[in-house]
Order: structure tokens, then sequence, then C-alpha cells
């Protein structure tokens, strides 16, 4: 059977667009192999409705509603090679399995990649995290720390200040502040440590201590961190779609990326924030878009 259009990844994004072009009566091959990076949280925020709802629910939820619709198939399967032919595409599994679409969407989001921290998965989730947003309200007025080697950790850092006033800013050991925003932060009583960070300690997954090289050590109860993302899936040399610097597909505001029949929604996009309701509204644009130019290439033939 050849679909209307195959997904690539299962989270928000892809779900959302499943759902769109499911109530638009067209095929959709739905591909998801359940590895969601928010899979170490232990809740999601921000979705009006679903605020606070554990990451499995909200999977488990989105498929019920999505596989109401007979024309949405899911294969719990990655995909492993894709290739374009005289009438769309062509996916292959693990397995060999070859599945044909007219149009790809593209929303298998990123991967984390961690600084190499002893302790830092024990936490990461339960009082360590990345996005403020989603988190910051429950670590409101703690003493937190921000580990970052990224520049953007001074955007965080007064970001963070919305939440809480007792910061302490990690740089791990890298240069990446200028001299006038260590000025700023010194003027709002942030402390700056510079020397690297060796570990996390606490128990049950609550942040007691930040250590440092040099022996010394910070107590704190909460924490942000920026671990580098990747896409989690890359098919840009297969398919010829552009790419940014950063690694997210180049897109128009629906989704559509420099590839004919190629869209992509969500963190592959790096759509930001990367928060669920971004991820899903651009998983319904792309749908959208998908299914305006199926309409109007039937409408021309």
């Amino acid at each position: 059977m050849s679909y209307d259009c195959a997904i690539v990844g299962g989270g928000p994004a892809g779900l959302n667009a499943a759902l769109v072009l499911g109530r638009a009566r067209r095929s959709v091959a739905l591909f998801d192999n359940n590895q969601p990076r928010n899979a170490v949280t232990h809740a999601s925020h921000g979705f009006i409705t679903r605020d606070g709802i554990q990451p499995a629910e909200f999977r488990r939820i989105a498929y019920e509603e999505v596989l109401r619709y007979p024309s949405v198939r899911h294969w719990p399967a990655e995909v492993t090679d894709i290739r374009r032919t005289d009438h769309g595409f062509t996916l292959c599994t693990p397995s060999g399995e070859l599945v044909q679409a007219r149009k790809l969407i593209l929303a298998a989001g990123l991967k984390e990649v961690f600084p190499e921290i002893e302790g830092l998965r024990d936490f990461y989730g339960k009082s360590l995290f990345n996005c403020p947003f989603c988190d910051g309200w429950e670590l409101r007025d703690q003493p937190l720390a921000v580990v970052s080697d990224n520049p953007g950790v001074f955007h965080k850092t007064k970001l963070l200040l919305n939440w809480s006033r007792d910061l302490v800013v990690c740089t791990n050991g890298h240069d990446i502040l200028t001299a006038e925003q260590r000025e700023q932060l010194a003027a709002r009583s942030i402390r700056i440590v510079d020397t690297p960070v060796t570990a996390f300690s606490g128990r049950e997954g609550l942040l007691e201590r930040v250590h440092f090289a040099d022996g010394t050590h910070i107590e704190r109860s909460g924490g942000f961190i920026d671990p580098a993302q990747l896409p989690k899936a890359c098919f840009d040399e297969a398919l010829g779609y552009q790419t940014a610097n950063n690694g997210g597909i180049v897109t128009d505001a629906m989704g559509r990326t420099t590839a004919a029949g190629v869209y992509a929604a969500g963190d592959s996009a790096y759509v930001m924030p990367s928060q669920l309701i971004f991820a899903a509204a651009s998983g319904s644009k792309a749908a959208m878009a998908v299914l305006g130019d199926l309409t109007e290439e039937a409408w021309r033939e």
C-alpha cells in the first residue's frame, strides 16, 4: 500500500500532524520507535489542559485519539533509510520492510548529548532541567545552579530570575561570559564559578551539592543545564533538504523544506522554545501544508 503521507517521529509534532491528516481522510504511516526525549521527566508543563501530565500518559492519550481515525497506521519502528522515487518516497525499517508514501513529514526531533559530569543523569528530569519555561515553577525560590558551556547562559540566567533570585552560574571551565555580562551578574548578587564541575550529589533524584575540580562544592537544591542537541535522524544527503548551522531543517512558515515533498515539524526544524505546545502546533501546520499540496496536485491532474 502507498500512503498519502509518511511521518517519521511520534512526538507531539508527528502525532498532531497525523491527527490533522487522519481527520482529513488522508492515509498516514506514522513511524515511532518509542524513544521520546522527555521520557526522563516526571511531568510536562505549559500545554493547556495537559499541564503537569506525565509524558507517557500524554503519548497514551495522543495515540488513543490519533488511531481512532482508520486511515492512520502506527508503525512501531525506526526509519533507517529514505529514498526518493518517481511517485514519492520509500522508507525502510530495520527489519527491511519497505513503505511507500507520496509526502514525507520529518518529526523525529532531537537527541541530547550531556557533559561528562558524575551523577548528572541521576538528577536530570527530577531536580536538574533544561527549560526554565517547562520546569522553572517547580524550582521556584530555591537555590539553583545554572551549569552551561553555552554563551546563551547569560540570557537563561536572566530568565531564571523570574523564578528564583538565588542563582550560581557555573561555566564549567569555559570562557562564555563577557566582562560586561560578568559585571551585570555581579551587580545582581549572582555568583559565577569558572572551575569545572566534576559531580552532582544528593539523594533520590534530589540535588544537594555541586562539586568542582578544586575540591570545593556549593549547596544547591536544583538547577538547569544545557545539553548539546543534535538531530535524531538525518536524511539530508539522501533527500537534499537544506539544514541550518545548528542542524535544524530549514522550512518555510508552514513546514515545507527546500526539498520537494518533504516537510519538517517540531524539534527537527528547531521550533523554539522546545515545548510540547510549539511542537504540536508546527505538526499541525505541516499537515495542513501536506493536505494543501496534495489537494492542488489532484486538482491539476
